[in-house]
């Protein structure tokens, strides 16, 4: 019987989980390439077969998702499965006019064939769009846990940029261990801030095998999102983080609705600095779709240090790389500190970037005059480095959760801004937990 030929369309994560949860050992299916976007230079590459299994001895191929078409028509696919996050509805059904229109199926995969179970409780954190807040919302709930004296481990969304058979189990409880593995800014933002808390977190490729770790040092596993991905354990505790700095988009992309409509617990995070109309219209679409959820409200202050040197300055606000691509939005924690703290004008650094960085902007030009902290590999950190300081400022504003003055040598004077999650009123988080303690 012949084999159903696939292509998996991905951004180097939920594209590899898919594979190897569904496909991997599967001999009804032939995966015959995969596709790649949103990540720079991971295109290109192959799946390498050490990781691949028996049935791949050759690996298999990443291409451009620019090809997909060509591709479909190329290996005669029947399937394509569409496996990554954090876009709009007509985005995703684009993508499938497109593979229908080359004489393919198109589908996605849902939790039933991609979760993987745990002999351990796991506690999920997702979000309907990147940049809610996932983040400081993980590092509370395990705080909340370690405090009540349970050995928990945390456990991140895939982010593999380098070497993906290196990178099958990655354990991080060290600040060395970053450089170790060889860490992105992407990655660093997301594991540093629990390394400094004194958490253990894995992250890598295989997440069956990074589970088994986890299991054996753990209690209780918390899975910490990424994008508005859905969670890749089943979950005893869903958590979902919504925002209300884009109300609508918690009904509008995939697969945030999903998370939204799943989740025992929905977090309305920065509702401090959130209009009170898009808060109403947020709960709105939480009380339609999934009106049985405990709702816990929360802000997300910013702490800033050295606060004076903001004021009366022409400042560049660096924000959260990933926040202003994937996530779409049009500010971050460096504005909201500039217009706290009084900075006298936001320069626009678009006439300073060289190399990788301008080409971050031609491909989203919505950024604006904010600077993404783009780093997915040395020279663009190199790039970042290069325009922030051909930059014509008085004042850096770093608004990204890791410090980037560890990475970038800087010829100006800059200030950090930091932001944790702070629970408003009743319930919060140690009423959703209890069960666990």
């Amino acid at each position: 019987m012949a084999r159903t030929k696939v292509i998996i369309m991905g951004a180097a994560g939920r594209d590899f989980h898919n594979f190897n949860t569904f496909f991997r050992n599967n001999e009804q299916y032939e995966v015959v390439a995969f596709t790649a976007t949103q990540i720079p230079n991971i295109d290109g590459r192959k799946y390498p077969p050490e990781l691949a299994g028996k049935l791949y001895p050759k690996g298999i191929d990443i291409y451009p998702e620019s090809e997909l078409a060509r591709l479909i028509k190329k290996f005669a696919v029947d399937e394509v499965v569409f496996s990554y996050s954090d876009v709009p509805y007509n985005y995703v059904m684009s993508r499938s006019a497109l593979a229908n229109a080359a004489g393919a199926d198109f589908k996605v995969l849902g939790p039933r064939h991609t979760m993987l179970k745990s002999t351990k409780p796991i506690i999920a954190v997702c979000a309907v769009r990147t940049g809610s807040g996932k983040s400081q919302t993980t590092r509370k709930v395990v705080q909340l846990l370690r405090e009540a004296g349970k050995k928990v481990v945390a456990v991140r969304h895939p982010m593999p940029y380098g070497n993906l058979v290196a990178q099958r189990v990655q354990r991080f409880a060290r600040l060395e261990d970053l450089d170790k593995h060889d860490c992105t800014i992407e990655e660093r933002e997301e594991y540093e801030p629990h390394i400094v808390s004194g958490n253990v977190i894995y992250a890598g490729v295989d997440y069956e095998a990074i589970l088994r770790e986890a299991e054996k040092e753990a209690d209780i596993i918390v899975w910490d999102g990424g994008n508005n991905d859905l969670p890749f354990y089943r979950p005893d505790l869903h958590i979902t983080v919504v925002d209300p700095h884009r109300p609508g988009d918690e009904v509008s992309y995939y697969p945030g609705e999903a998370n939204l409509r799943m989740a025992d617990v929905l977090v309305i995070n920065k509702i401090d600095t959130a209009y009170p109309e898009d808060i109403n219209a947020v709960r709105d679409s939480i009380y339609t779709l999934n009106p049985g959820a405990v709702v816990i409200e929360a802000a997300s202050p910013i702490f800033v240090e050295d606060y004076e040197l903001i004021k009366g300055k022409r400042v560049l606000a660096v924000e959260d790389g990933p926040t202003l691509t994937h996530g779409e939005m049009s500010y971050g924690a460096a504005i909201v500190a500039a217009e706290k703290f009084g900075a006298a004008e936001i320069i626009d650094p678009r006439p300073f970037t060289v190399g990788t960085i301008t080409e971050t902007f031609q491909k989203y030009p919505e950024i604006g005059t904010l600077l993404p902290a783009m780093g997915y590999g040395d020279k663009q950190i190199r790039d970042l480095e290069a325009t922030i300081n051909k930059t014509d400022c008085d004042v850096v504003i770093i608004g990204t959760p890791i410090d980037l003055r560890k990475l970038v040598k800087l010829n100006k004077p800059a200030v950090r801004v930091r932001y944790e999650l702070q629970e408003i009123g009743k319930p919060d988080l140690s009423d959703a937990l209890k069960r666990f303690f």
